[in-house]
């Protein structure tokens, strides 16, 4: 099962490498993909948004007798970037709140997942 990534979880993930070090486009996409399905068809819709809020700034730099474009976090773009940050710790923490009060109630009961139900119970509709 892949999780969908959100467009403000794709800005936050496209922020964060740029604030390490500038990047050109398909460098960000394989950087994303070691840890996520993405294609490079939905990165650059991102990156022109990002842009378009000035978030991003862009230079070309010769490469192999063509240019490479290259992408800049912008000062503006930080500040968003500790926005999504502290966004994102917050839904974490409730994710995590909520799976491990399952994941440990369940052990409490011996039950893998079926906590507070009979055994004649299902924890699913048919």
């Amino acid at each position: 099962m892949n999780i969908q990534l959100t467009s403000e979880v794709l800005d936050g993930l496209v922020l964060s490498l740029l604030t390490h070090q500038d990047y050109y486009g398909y460098a960000i996409t394989q950087e994303i993909q070691k840890n996520f399905q993405i294609s490079e068809s939905t990165l650059y819709p991102v990156l022109r948004r990002l842009k378009a809020k000035k978030w991003l700034s862009t230079y070309d730099q010769p490469f192999q007798g063509r240019n490479r474009r290259y992408y800049k976090i912008t000062k503006s773009g930080y500040q968003q970037f500790q926005a999504i940050l502290e966004a994102w710790k917050k839904y974490d923490q409730n994710i995590n709140e909520i799976f491990n009060n399952t994941e440990s109630e369940a052990k409490e009961n011996g039950q893998a997942g079926l906590h507070q139900r009979t055994q004649n119970q299902s924890p699913w509709t048919e």
